[in-house]
């Protein structure tokens, strides 16, 4: 339980030097005010507005995890999110400065959701070998067999688990 609740608040701090690196914090104390750096990203952000137009830029964010932390950020920093009917769910329109979006958001998505990514595949695996198995190693992989039956990859499983060849 004392591991649990320390990988979290390991986790969170790493979100925080995330935010804190974009946000361009000068000292290790600054690092440690995860609020300060987000006014300053803020900052940098209403500085692009008054020199730059919005654009609409769609992005693709397919990982439902990745997309609502995407879609989190963008309102952590007062931008709205959308998307137009029939649009793909995982399609995502901001309207913000493009150097706001390239310098600032973006890379900063793209380092949070590596953290957050990481974090989830710990808790899964380690949810998995106290749940399930011990084991949580990927499938063995092994050389094809030199045979004319039907391989695995020529059989497919339906739902009512039947056999189709």
């Amino acid at each position: 339980m004392i591991a649990a609740a320390c990988a979290e608040v390991r986790r969170r701090d790493t979100l925080r030097k995330v935010e804190a690196l974009f946000a361009g914090a000068a000292n290790s104390g600054e690092k440690a005010a995860a609020d300060a750096a987000a006014n300053r990203i803020r900052a940098r952000l209403g500085a692009a507005a008054a020199t730059e137009a919005p654009v609409e830029i769609k992005f693709s964010v397919p990982d439902t995890w990745s997309r609502q932390l995407f879609i989190a950020l963008c309102r952590r920093y007062g931008i709205s999110t959308f998307r137009y009917r029939r649009m793909h769910r995982q399609t995502v329109i901001v309207k913000a400065p493009r150097s706001f979006v390239e310098q600032v958001l973006w890379p900063e998505f793209q380092e949070l959701s590596g953290a957050v990514s990481a974090g989830l595949a710990e808790i899964t695996e380690k949810l998995i070998r106290e749940e399930v198995h011990g084991e949580t190693a990927d499938a063995a992989e092994r050389e094809a067999p030199r045979r004319c039956t039907p391989r695995c990859s020529d059989i497919a499983w339906t739902t009512q688990s039947t056999l189709n060849l």
